[in-house]
């Protein structure tokens, strides 16, 4: 997710009112959402500073190959999670209580998991395709199996492949 995207929903603003709280354009902040323009730090500072906000920023580990897989795998997860979210989190909740139960060695993370799921689903989408060191870790052991149906599967590792080709 882009971090423009990320300043403006933990504000709850549109385009238009994060744009008038940071003194630019609705298509400025577009083309940062999209990737179509690249922001300075400076502005980065400016935009979250706008709506109360701090911008901070962590060295973490580059993400390995498995990881970015991974990550990939959750990204069209969280499109099923924003279009279909009672079904998609149900789901979710189903497999993260036999898992419990099956390992109950990985309280911890299920415990996290438990609190994520108990969120907006926006709020879910997020945490699932969050590359920070955390949340791949809870990618390990995501609840969300079976989510995706055989073509929806093939299709975000055609999108990993794609990525990774351009990379």
């Amino acid at each position: 997710m882009s971090v423009i995207r990320k300043i403006r929903e933990e504000s709850g603003m549109t385009q238009v009112q994060l744009a008038r709280a940071a003194g630019t354009s609705q298509p400025a902040i577009a083309a940062y959402e999209s990737g179509a323009k690249m922001p300075s730090l400076r502005t980065l500072r400016r935009l979250a500073s706008s709506v109360g906000l701090d911008l901070v920023i962590y060295v973490v580990p580059a993400l390995s190959r498995e990881d970015r897989r991974s990550l990939s795998l959750h990204r069209r997860i969280a499109e099923k999670v924003r279009d279909d979210p009672a079904a998609t989190l149900e789901r979710a909740r189903g497999n993260l209580r036999r898992m419990a139960e099956l390992h109950p060695g990985a309280e911890r993370l299920f415990l996290v998991w438990e609190t994520i799921l108990e969120q907006s689903p926006e709020l879910v989408a997020n945490a699932i395709t969050d590359p920070s060191p955390e949340y791949r870790e809870l990618r390990q052991v995501t609840p969300f199996a079976g989510v995706l149906n055989a073509r929806e599967r093939a299709d975000a590792y055609r999108r990993f492949q794609e990525e990774e080709a351009r990379r």
